[in-house]
């Protein structure tokens, strides 16, 4: 029988400060200029209009006031726009739109050595450990699928995107509900007993649990979610492997 781990990454093998303080700021330091230089661009204008689309149907105080200024001319759309997904960023909204564009200016940041990829001090060992004992690897993470892959490659310790098999986001579904948890154990080919998800949120550890997946909550230093409910409780990828041998 096949084992699988489904990751989630910030505050299960990545210290949520590395996202807080270091991804979140950099993307909305590079957020107006990336919008204004791709908004006629290819693949990239696509994704800043599924950000308009969003930003349309959003009738929160923020966006309807941003949406009113723009009818008003006092500010422009591509202004609005920045303000609008800056106020997301700050409110770790999970817009996929808004990941989609944030994975595009990371790699600006990783491709050019600003940005490096913190992990938890066990995770590399953990991660290169399993993989040679034959478990399948996968990660499911707010963040889009091309922002997943580029914090792995690149890391201090080098690239590990390889060590993964499979790659979701919330382009399969939201985090907190369980029919996003049964699409991927499809998608993998396997039963959704035979998969553990491993996250810091308790809510998307309920909804994994709902889909017949074995779940464990990650609780670290700095993560604001500290109420595991009833779910295992890791402090450290280390203790992973007691689980998998008890379930052999």
């Amino acid at each position: 029988m096949n084992q699988h781990l489904l990751l989630d990454i910030e505050g299960t093998t990545c210290p949520v400060s590395f996202v807080s303080k270091i991804l979140f700021p950099f993307a909305k330091r590079e957020l107006s200029s990336y919008l204004i230089q791709n908004e006629h661009n290819g693949n990239q204008s696509q994704t800043i209009q599924k950000a308009k689309k969003e930003w349309a149907e959003d009738q929160s105080v923020k966006s309807v006031q941003l949406k009113k200024q723009v009818d008003l001319q006092q500010i422009s759309e591509m202004d609005a726009l920045t303000q609008y997904l800056e106020h997301l960023i700050v409110i770790d909204k999970k817009s996929t739109a808004l990941k989609d564009i944030q994975g595009e200016i990371w790699e600006l940041g990783y491709s050019n050595g600003e940005l490096k990829a913190e992990l938890f001090p066990e995770t590399v060992e953990c991660l290169q450990q399993w993989h040679r004992q034959g478990i399948t690897l996968s990660v499911y993470s707010s963040g889009s699928i091309h922002a997943q892959k580029l914090l792995y490659r690149y890391t201090s310790e080098g690239n590990l995107e390889t060590l993964f098999s499979h790659w979701f986001d919330t382009h399969t579904g939201a985090k907190k509900a369980s029919q996003s948890y049964t699409t991927i154990a499809t998608q993998i080919n396997s039963a959704p007993e035979n998969i553990w998800f491993i996250s810091d949120n308790g809510e998307e550890c309920d909804a994994a649990r709902k889909a017949g997946m074995k779940t464990l909550f990650s609780l670290r230093d700095g993560n604001p979610d500290r109420d595991p409910r009833d779910h295992e409780v890791i402090q450290s990828l280390r203790e992973v492997d007691r689980y998998l041998a008890a379930k052999k």
